[in-house]
């Protein structure tokens, strides 16, 4: 059906099929990897509908799609809601859902997700070069290259190392999530005694992802979608001599090694394996 599910929908969708939706025992249609993309005919799809219960009874999520006071603007800025996709155009199915523009997933309707169509959240990749006692830049013995670390949380649902991220809030910048989010997940929120330290840091990043996001609570009508920032501190003076303290949303924090071997939620593994590629870090 869409343009972007024709060029990604075979790479992605991983994590959000064939599997029981969590929080619910609700069963994906089953979707084996020819038939992710919409264009591929597949007559016998018949996914089941959900939307967790609690969802639209929540003052930062969407009505019911067939609510007559819900009249969204899909596809772009709908008063301080971002219904633009990074993948660009998305279409609206007879029911006036919007599509998943990568592919099945296996289930209709919301889920877990508040929006209708994309979900925008925003993940900070705060790094440092992992250092020995004496303060020296470890390397690897098999590569020869510089290891670096990455300020990791552990998800309270899945038990995964992930990004330290977070939902954009309506009409909020990018810049002030990224920040606002690594304070609450990695410092507990208690950023007040080193913020000048913080906002410096975070006031110059690279972005190194825009797009879609193979998360688990992805359906063919919600989905997620991140900007990713890289914040490097090169000479470990910065937010790498902050202690790290979990915060609320997450069970640990953590300095991770980056390396291959590692497992990380969602397709955090590639966003991250961008920022190694453009540090020419270990892996």
């Amino acid at each position: 059906m869409s343009k972007a599910a024709s060029l990604t929908g075979t790479i992605l969708n991983r994590t959000c099929r064939n599997n029981v939706y969590p929080k619910s025992d609700v069963k994906r249609f089953p979707v084996p990897n020819e038939y992710i993309q919409w264009c591929v005919p597949y007559a016998e799809y018949a996914p089941p509908t959900y939307t967790a219960p609690h969802i639209s009874s929540q003052v930062w999520a969407d009505p019911d799609i067939n609510s007559s006071e819900f009249k969204p603007k899909w596809g772009q800025i709908d008063g301080n809601i971002n219904r633009a996709s990074f993948n660009g155009f998305y279409e609206i199915d007879n029911n006036g859902c919007p599509i998943n523009p990568v592919g099945r997933t296996g289930l209709r309707g919301r889920g877990l997700l508040g929006r209708w169509g994309p979900n925008h959240a925003a993940d900070p990749i705060v790094t440092r070069w992992k250092r020995d006692a004496e303060g020296k830049i470890v390397t690897s013995p098999q590569s020869e290259k510089n290891i670096l670390q990455m300020v990791a949380i552990q998800r309270h649902d899945n038990k995964m190392w992930a990004i330290p991220g977070g939902m954009v809030d309506p009409g909020e910048k990018v810049s002030t999530t990224l920040k606002r989010e690594f304070i609450e997940e990695a410092l507990d929120g208690s950023g007040t005694a080193e913020q000048e330290k913080i906002e410096q840091f975070f006031a110059k990043g690279t972005e190194v992802y825009k797009g879609y996001v193979d998360d688990y609570r992805n359906t063919d009508n919600a989905w997620m979608e991140t900007v990713a920032y890289n914040f490097h501190d090169n000479d470990g003076t910065q937010v790498g001599k902050i202690q790290l303290t979990a915060g609320d949303d997450a069970a640990a924090v953590r300095l991770l090694d980056l390396n291959k071997n590692i497992e990380l939620h969602a397709n955090h593994i590639d966003i991250v394996k961008k920022v190694v590629d453009m540090l020419n870090a270990h892996w």
